[in-house]
C-alpha cells in the first residue's frame, strides 16, 4: 500500500506503525507479567515456609514491569531514523532512566534481605549496639545504591561524571555553610554511638521532653513520649545540652513528709517511724535503706521526713501505692492521726462596767 510507504519525519508509516506496535506490545506485556507476578507467583511463594521468597517478589515486582516497558520503548526508537539530537537525547534518557530502575530494583532486593534476616537476627541478639546500627545501615546501603546508579546512569549518557563532581566541589563552600546543621546533627550522631549515653528503649529527658528512645538515626533521633507522641530531635540537641537517662538510675528516690497532730506524743512518733521503717523492709521492691527523721515542727503538724528508694525496673506507681496504703492502714491501725491545716481561736471576754 501507497500509505504504508509514504514517509513523515524520514521513517515510513509502516516503520512508525511497527515502533508503535511494539511500544503497545511492551505494556501488554509490562500488564501482563504485572498480573503473572500477583496471581500466580506471590501464590505459589505463600505455600513456601520461608518468608524470603514472599518479600522479593513483592518488592521486585515493580521494578522488572518497568525496566521491561523502558527498554521495549528504547528498541521501539531503535528502529526509526531520528535526528541525531533528538535520539541522542532520548538515548541519553533512557540508559539514566534503566540505570534508575536497576538501582530501584536493588534498593527493593537489599528492603527484602534487611526485613527478613538482618532485622529478625538483631531483634534475637542481647547486644543493644546492633539494634542502634541497623537504621543507619539501611540508610547508608540505599543511599550508595542511589547515587551509584545515578553516576553510572549519567556516565553511561555520556555526560562527564567526573567534570560535574569538580563543579560541585567549587561550590562545596558553599553547600558545606548552607548544611553546617546537617553536618552538625551528623557529627552528634558519632558522638552518640561514640558515647552512648542511652540506647534504644531507655528513657530519657533532654530539652524538655521526656520519652523512651525507639530509633537513632544519623541526623536527629526519635522518642516517644509519655503521652504517646512521636518527637524528632536533632543530634545536635544532644551535644549541646544535658541528658538525663532516667533508665539508668540504680534507684528512684521517693520524698514523703508525713505530718501528725500535735496531740501525738514523742513514744508515738518513735513508734511512727519504727512502723515507716518496717514497712519498708517488708516490701520486696524496695532497697534496705532508708532516711527518717522528725525533722520539723511544723504550723499545723510535727512532721516526719521518710525517704525510700524503689529498686531499679519495679513499677514505681504501683510500689509507691503499696507502700502508702500500708502507711495508711497502720497508722489507723495504732491510732497515729495525721494532720490537716487547722486554726485554734480563742476569745477574750471583756466586762463592761
Amino acid at each position: 500500500m501507497e500509505f504504508l510507504n509514504t514517509t513523515y519525519y524520514g521513517n515510513t508509516v509502516q516503520e512508525w506503525l511497527i515502533s508503535l506496535g511494539i511500544i503497545l506490545f511492551v505494556v501488554l506485556l509490562g500488564k501482563a507479567v504485572y498480573w503473572l507476578f500477583s496471581k500466580i507467583i506471590k501464590a505459589f511463594t505463600a505455600k513456601t515456609k520461608n518468608k524470603l521468597d514472599d518479600i522479593i517478589v513483592d518488592l521486585v515486582e515493580e521494578p522488572i514491569v518497568f525496566m521491561l516497558i523502558a527498554s521495549g520503548i528504547w528498541f521501539a526508537f531503535t528502529l526509526l531514523k531520528l535526528p541525531e539530537s533528538f535520539a541522542s537525547a532520548i538515548h541519553n534518557s533512557l540508559h539514566i532512566i534503566l540505570a534508575i530502575l536497576i538501582g530501584w530494583l536493588l534498593v527493593r532486593l537489599f528492603e527484602a534481605f534487611y526485613e527478613s534476616i538482618l532485622l529478625p537476627w538483631s531483634e534475637k541478639t542481647e547486644n543493644d549496639l546492633d539494634d542502634q546500627l541497623m537504621p543507619i545501615l539501611r540508610k547508608g546501603v540505599r543511599l550508595i545504591i542511589w547515587v551509584m546508579a545515578i553516576v553510572i546512569g549519567l556516565n553511561n549518557a555520556g555526560y562527564n561524571v567526573g567534570a560535574i563532581l569538580a563543579g560541585l566541589g567549587i561550590g562545596g563552600l558553599a553547600l558545606a555553610m548552607a548544611a553546617k546543621d546537617t553536618v552538625s546533627n551528623i557529627f552528634g550522631g558519632f558522638t552518640i554511638f561514640a558515647d552512648q549515653p542511652f540506647r534504644i528503649n531507655d528513657r530519657v529527658k533532654i530539652d524538655g521532653y521526656d520519652g523512651t528512645i525507639i530509633e537513632i538515626g544519623v541526623r536527629s533521633t526519635r522518642l516517644r513520649t509519655l503521652e504517646g507522641r512521636i518527637v524528632t530531635i536533632p543530634n545536635s540537641t544532644f551535644t549541646d545540652a544535658p541528658v538525663e537517662n532516667v533508665s539508668q538510675e540504680p534507684s528512684r528516690k521517693i520524698v514523703l513528709n508525713l505530718g501528725l497532730t500535735y496531740d501525738t506524743t514523742a513514744e508515738q512518733m518513735e513508734q511512727a517511724m519504727v512502723i515507716l521503717k518496717e514497712i519498708n523492709g517488708a516490701n520486696a521492691s524496695t532497697e534496705e535503706k532508708t532516711v527518717l527523721s522528725f525533722n520539723a515542727f511544723g504550723d499545723f503538724a510535727m512532721n516526719i521526713l521518710f525517704i525510700y528508694y524503689i529498686k531499679s525496673g519495679e513499677a514505681i506507681a504501683d510500689v509507691q501505692t503499696q507502700i502508702n496504703l500500708e502507711i495508711l492502714r497502720q497508722f489507723n491501725a495504732n491510732g497515729l492521726e495525721f494532720a490537716f491545716p487547722t486554726q485554734t481561736l480563742y476569745t477574750i471576754e471583756t466586762k463592761q462596767g
